[in-house]
């Protein structure tokens, strides 16, 4: 694969960055914490921008650049720490109703989302919380799913259910559902979301079986992924120019070889989320399921290990300001540790990879 980015991609991160530098500035998203942690605004900005269909192909009213356009979305998100929940939306919403709707279901559910007047947000965890019960054709949901991304402003949700031995990925409008804002480290709008005996008809249901879950699990991995990209790479730039400009001892803080190795291996662990996102991101694109499968679990262990590293790295070589609250580079310690927690942590994922790989002897063992 080619890590360079093409002319469209270029595009995307240039209109994204300007959208996000104009409407995400520290003062707003500092204010739209106070007001619930979800801009509507913004959303509204990116909705007319055509953004919100970055990925999605042409058929389905998008621009068709794939995981790929999404990454590069993604990293401008973290890069600003922008207060809406695009990697949820998309690949947890959107590209689930494109891959595995009905003719129905995307036409009536896409154009809305697209357009911003409906608000589609994905229900996963790490695990299928929510238990459904045959009623006839119907569905009798029960369960919840502890912390939602903009589950409070939520029209639709897309959720996994356990039936017996099946899974279903079910769409339920949020009007039916018992929703508890709950309190997250990135202070983003979350909502715990309990079910209670919800009734969905088979037209509520957009896939059954565990390769359908898997599939958007991917993509939500991969998503989260590029959001740390962005979340590391702006908060390393942030503590470069802060150290470099600190003055201790009669010299910049960044002369310091301590400072210099650590600031080295922050640098290192960004662009190894960097590459492993961009490959499971461009594989997936490529139709090569097999492989992006590991791959989406390798770029999440990185985003979990290595963006952890990177942002306590960041925030300790700011020093005694580094501790502060109200100071810039908190924000980005506290969407880190989001990321990282997120649907998998790295010795969950570590664990996870172990199942998937090949069984191969040890190096050097006899044959």
């Amino acid at each position: 694969m080619d890590f360079d980015l093409n002319d469209d991609l270029g595009a995307v991160r240039e209109l994204a960055a300007k959208i996000f530098a104009d409407r995400a500035t520290v003062e707003r998203v500092a204010a739209v914490e106070k007001q619930g942690g979800f801009d509507a605004d913004l959303w509204r900005v990116l909705a007319e921008a055509d953004l919100l269909g970055i990925c999605l192909s042409e058929r389905d009213g998008g621009a068709g650049l794939g995981m790929s356009g999404l990454a590069v979305l993604l990293e401008e998100v973290g890069r600003h720490v922008a207060p809406v929940p695009l990697w949820n939306v998309i690949a947890g919403g959107l590209l689930p109703v494109a891959q595995f709707g009905s003719d129905d279901q995307r036409n009536r559910i896409l154009p809305r989302v697209l357009d911003g007047s409906t608000l589609l947000v994905g229900a996963f965890d790490d695990t299928v919380s929510v238990t459904a019960t045959r009623l006839g054709d119907d569905l009798e949901l029960n369960g919840e799913v502890v912390s939602v991304p903009a589950g409070a402003q939520a029209d639709l949700a897309l959720v996994p259910v356990k039936e017996a031995d099946q899974v279903h990925l079910v769409l339920v409008p949020t009007a039916n559902l018992s929703v508890t804002p709950v309190e997250v480290t990135s202070r983003e709008s979350h909502a715990s979301i309990a079910f209670n005996g919800a009734v969905v008809t088979p037209q509520d249901i957009l896939a059954t079986g565990d390769d359908a879950l898997q599939w958007t699990l991917r993509r939500l991995r991969v998503a989260l992924a590029a959001v740390s990209v962005g979340v590391c790479a702006e908060a390393l730039a942030t503590t470069a120019k802060y150290t470099s400009e600190r003055v201790q001892f009669g010299r910049p803080l960044s002369t310091n070889q301590a400072v210099a190795v650590r600031a080295a291996d922050a640098y290192l662990d960004t662009e190894a989320i960097r590459v492993c996102t961009q490959r499971a991101a461009w594989l997936l694109d490529e139709g090569r399921e097999d492989e992006a499968e590991i791959a989406a679990v390798v770029a999440k262990w990185w985003a979990s290990r290595g963006g952890l590293r990177v942002v306590h790295a960041t925030q300790h070589l700011h020093g005694g300001i580094g501790a502060d609250v109200d100071y810039p580079i908190h924000r980005y310690f506290l969407w880190g540790r989001q990321v990282a927690f997120t649907l998998g942590t790295a010795d969950a994922l570590a664990a996870e990879l172990g199942d998937r790989l090949p069984s191969a002897p040890p190096i050097g063992a006899p044959a």
